[in-house]
């Protein structure tokens, strides 16, 4: 079967990666694509955003699935235009995609299920924002209700700071300070009216969210990540299907707006217990790239079965010993800002080299026949190992062979993991 990935960045080059070594798939079609995706995938033009654009493409190439990666086409419906196309769409429809579209939204839901979760209000005015930071004290954290890439967080002990974030923003959630390590469980979702929702937890991952060392500075995307966790409890997966994914899943079906595609619970593991930080609807960003260097099963049944209805037939996914480490290479000014053209070398013969070693493009392009910095995050090392010591040196040792003006990266992921 032919299949189609939609987006530009690394989570969509470690899917597209992923397919492409799955001996069911065909042709592996990636749209816009990135420069790192061509050595697996053949690169189409079209507009994530616009859903007719992408039906149309799909049904021009034949392919049996399309992969939506990122959220913003998601929560814009445009699965909901392919699969009006008559074609198979690994993703969530725009009423399902709420749950990351609007964290008021996802609240609402969390309430509804019995999902624990931060004690929350949702703010309009800024009178709401006062009363409500004054209600939960600091650390203050605001949450920009919409999307807004990873960076519509700011958790901070500056009551000044959190009050100007709010009004940067047409409408906040301003809930309690969650303690505790996060992690992220992602989860593939399945639903039809026979069997109802099928729920397949992958394993737990951790990203690094903070630009600097210690978990210093803005929040970014995301600047590296590492599964599994050796520290994290035997039964957490255990505890977060039941308490969490099931009784989300189960409370979208029960609105008639049942989730299929990629459930992503961002976990506080706090000294009360399990609490959601987030939901998202779709692979998690660098966290999928480790976890599909990892991933033992073929991608495409499951992605297909999640699609399709026919998740339960489907083994749950299998995962190779070991551990994997991803470590993103940033360009200069990010997350502020993001330089653009500057020639990255030292990239080209990692998988023939050293093939523990993965050189996930998110943010390249080709200019003048030079492979340049076109993003904020250019770049995950991802690198496989016997622990995560082993695969975290590995990786390092990748980041050094590669540069580019202005690179920057943090240089504690995973340390004494």
């Amino acid at each position: 079967m032919d299949v189609l990935v939609i987006g530009t960045g690394g989570r969509e080059h470690a899917l597209v990666r992923a397919l492409a070594h799955d001996s069911g798939v065909g042709t592996v079609y990636a749209a816009p694509g990135n420069p790192g995706m061509s050595a697996s995938a053949t690169l189409r033009d079209v507009d994530a955003l616009d859903g007719s654009a992408v039906a149309a493409l799909a049904r021009e190439l034949g392919v049996g699935l399309v992969v939506i990666g990122p959220e913003a086409p998601l929560v814009a419906g445009v699965g909901d235009s392919v699969r009006a196309a008559g074609i198979a769409c690994f993703g969530p429809t725009a009423a399902a995609a709420r749950l990351e579209g609007s964290k008021a939204f996802a609240k609402e839901v969390m309430a509804a299920a019995g999902v624990p979760t931060a004690s929350s209000r949702v703010c309009e005015t800024p009178d709401e924002v006062a009363a409500a930071l004054d209600a939960f004290g600091p650390p203050y954290v605001v949450k920009d209700d919409g999307l807004a890439a990873g960076k519509g967080v700011v958790v901070t002990d500056d009551r000044q700071r959190a009050a100007d974030h709010a009004e940067a923003c047409d409408r906040v959630v301003v809930e309690e300070y969650l303690d505790g390590p996060e992690v992220s469980v992602f989860a593939l979702c399945g639903w039809n009216e026979s069997d109802g929702v099928t729920v397949y937890p992958l394993q737990p991952a951790q990203d690094f969210k903070r630009i600097h060392d210690g978990d210093q500075g803005p929040n970014t995307g995301g600047m590296g990540a590492y599964t599994p966790l050796g520290w994290a409890p035997d039964d957490l997966v255990d505890e977060v299907l039941h308490t969490v994914l099931r009784p989300t899943v189960d409370e979208m079906a029960r609105r008639g707006t049942p989730f299929t595609g990629l459930l992503y619970a961002g976990l506080a593991l706090t000294s009360r217990g399990v609490r959601v930080v987030e939901f998202n609807v779709r692979f998690g960003d660098p966290e999928t790239q480790p976890l599909m260097a990892l991933l033992d099963s073929p991608l495409l049944p499951l992605l297909l079965g999640a699609a399709t209805g026919s998740l339960a037939d489907i083994p749950p996914p299998a995962w190779k010993p070991g551990a994997a480490v991803t470590v993103v290479m940033a360009s200069k000014g990010y997350p502020e800002s993001s330089s653009r053209g500057d020639v990255i070398t030292g990239v080209d013969g990692f998988d023939g080299r050293d093939g523990d070693v993965q050189v996930i493009h998110a943010g390249t392009a080709i200019e003048d026949g030079h492979l340049v910095t076109a993003g904020g995050r250019v770049l995950g090392v991802t690198a496989v190992g016997t622990d995560v010591s082993d695969a975290r040196s590995k990786a390092y040792d990748g980041i050094a062979r590669i540069s580019f003006p202005g690179a920057q990266w943090r240089t504690d992921i995973a340390a004494g993991r």
